[in-house]
């Protein structure tokens, strides 16, 4: 008599640990890990910006980099006074700005050359808080209403 395993109770095997790979692929879904880990990277880059501007805010008397002014703008080179503000914090406040973690670039330190970071910045109209908001956000839902909602720092 031989000893060993036939061919149905190999396929058996192989057919359940195809079962418990599917749950287990499903139960850590990796896009949905991916896009957590690129919104938390949004929530920090924007932190860092914000923390930037208060604190060339509070070394300049309270007024913000000449780019920060009503209304949110996104934060790119082909709008006007960009090369001030990028200049204004980078790298005395900030050590590069920091870019969308779906852009392939990852920080701009050539205040110079073109950029745009994914974010925008903005002022309230009382001039008083300051805003730095995360468009492209990927799974942020806070209020559970199945909308994706951007990402929003105030100050």
């Amino acid at each position: 008599m031989k000893k060993g395993f036939t061919l149905i109770e190999l396929l058996i095997v192989i057919g359940i640990i195809a079962i418990l790979a599917g749950i287990v692929i499903i139960a850590v879904n990796p896009s949905k890990q991916f896009a957590e880990a690129n919104d938390a990277q949004r929530q920090s880059d924007i932190n860092a910006i914000l923390n930037a501007v208060s604190q060339y805010a509070v070394d300049n008397r309270g007024t913000t980099p000449a780019f920060v002014d009503d209304g949110l703008e996104r934060i790119v080179s082909t709008a006007a006074d960009i090369g001030t503000f990028c200049a204004d914090l980078v790298p005395e406040y900030i050590s590069a700005l920091p870019v969308d973690p779906t852009d392939s670039a990852a920080t701009f330190t050539n205040c110079a050359s073109a950029f745009d970071t994914g974010y925008e910045i903005g002022l309230s109209s009382t001039g008083s808080r300051i805003t730095v908001r995360a468009p492209s956000t990927e799974a942020n839902d806070p209020d559970g209403d199945g909308t994706i909602d951007p990402i929003t720092i105030t100050r």
